[in-house]
């Protein structure tokens, strides 16, 4: 059993028992932080949890996923607890729920049913209402049998003449088919317009940064923090859903472009990270990809390892000195005690690409930033060019585009060392 407060909700009589199935591929630590992730996506929708306990599975039955004397404890644990809900901390198949709400009498949930709820009560936005609906219809096309008990029921045919039609189930998918395809259909326009957006910002010369990391690592807080916005940070799990798009300033640069993106989980359900793929996209067309973890958390190389799994599944190229220049971020510090000896110890030679920070105090901050507009040069060229005092328009170009590094005056001349990406430097030459 893991120790934890019980937390009275306003206006709720829902009550949850958490259970995860343990199949000896968790350590003792890391099963005790998975239920405590999994009280926390249960807060996020409101849920009381009563209870949570794992139970080793070591041969997964295929009608149950537990064995019949465990799913006796757990029968028992709801009706001690009073609960109305049982959370099974991973992945049933439409059967096992099936057949444990049928034993055990209570609505029955496991890890994906739960953060697509999660989603569904959280996103804002039509397109992340879109993504969101799409994924659930996905998750629930496979499970209708746990829906309807009259699957000999038909409908269709007149009389004695008429065939039997399409059982229910079989219009039922069709209906979830069809509304699949509407969906789909509609976030194609809505990808097509964020394929539009992204390349008038590539044309434009402000650099992209992105925002990635595990959920409640603090994105949106630094987010805050960088852009002087108001952008929902709360310690809760998922509080970031709809991407949000800001200026902020960023030495050597006229301005630059800050993306703040959905929290990343572990066993982050599939048809989520396919639905949000059209967002998710905004950061493979980052300049620099900001991975901002929770130093402060026990998992937290647990946590960035799932980060950087579902980055490769995007497509973001991981290898040092290829593709996007990544920097780590590693928030919350201030809740780091380095007198501690029993507490969380941090390297002596933090790697290159690491900053430390907190977005909540501002530590770190000022360092973050220059490490960011070191890595935007990755890709740039320095050239050493000379113009007329009186060409103004090339000059303003180049001082609002690039880095001028140094500036020198030659009687009517001007000589100037100018840093630029590939690209400005391409736009210039045209010009």
């Amino acid at each position: 059993m893991i120790p934890f407060e019980k937390k009275e909700l306003d206006g709720t009589e829902d009550k949850a028992v958490i259970v995860h199935p343990d199949m000896g591929l968790l350590g003792q630590n890391a099963l005790e932080y998975r239920l405590e992730e999994a009280i926390g996506l249960a807060l996020a929708i409101g849920l009381e949890t009563t209870s949570a306990r794992y139970f080793k599975v070591r041969a997964p039955k295929a009608g149950t996923l537990f064995g019949s004397g465990q799913v006796d404890q757990i029968k028992t644990i709801l009706a001690q607890e009073d609960a109305n809900i049982l959370i099974v901390d991973g992945t049933l198949t439409a059967i096992q729920q099936r057949n444990l709400e049928e034993y055990i009498k209570v609505k029955v949930i496991d890890r994906t049913g739960l953060i697509l709820e999660i989603f569904g009560a959280r996103a804002a936005t039509a397109e992340g209402r879109l993504q969101v609906e799409l994924a659930h219809l996905d998750y629930q096309a496979g499970r209708l049998v746990r829906s309807w008990t009259h699957l000999e029921r038909q409908r269709g045919g007149f009389g004695f003449l008429g065939g039997p039609g399409e059982t229910q189930i079989e219009s039922d998918r069709r209906m979830i088919r069809d509304r699949m395809a509407k969906l789909r259909k509609e976030l194609s326009h809505l990808r097509k317009t964020r394929t539009l957006h992204r390349s008038r910002r590539q044309k434009a010369p402000w650099p992209v940064i992105a925002l990635v990391g595990y959920t409640n690592a603090g994105k949106s807080t630094l987010f805050n923090r960088l852009t002087g916005a108001d952008v929902f940070a709360e310690d809760l799990l998922f509080a970031t859903l709809d991407p949000t798009m800001r200026q902020f300033s960023l030495p050597g640069y006229d301005k630059a472009i800050i993306s703040d993106t959905v929290g990343f989980v572990s066993d982050l359900p599939t048809q989520l990270v396919a639905a949000f793929r059209a967002t998710l996209e905004e950061v493979t067309a980052a300049d620099v990809i900001i991975h901002v973890r929770d130093v402060s958390h026990a998992s937290s190389d647990a946590q960035a390892h799932d980060v950087e799994q579902i980055l490769l599944e995007l497509g973001v190229e991981m290898a040092e000195g290829e593709g996007t220049p990544i920097i780590e971020a590693w928030n919350k510090i201030d809740l780091i005690d380095l007198d501690d000896p029993d507490g969380i110890r941090l390297p002596q030679h933090l790697p290159d690409n690491v900053c430390l920070i907190s977005a909540a105090t501002g530590q770190g901050i000022d360092e973050l930033v220059e490490m960011v507009s070191v890595n935007l040069s990755h890709n740039h060229d320095t050239e050493t060019i000379k113009l007329p005092l009186s060409d103004g328009k090339r000059l303003a170009w180049l001082h609002e585009n690039g880095r001028v590094m140094e500036s020198e005056q030659e009687d009517s001349d001007v000589k100037l060392t100018v840093q630029m990406s590939h690209r400005n430097w391409g736009r210039y030459h045209a010009l």
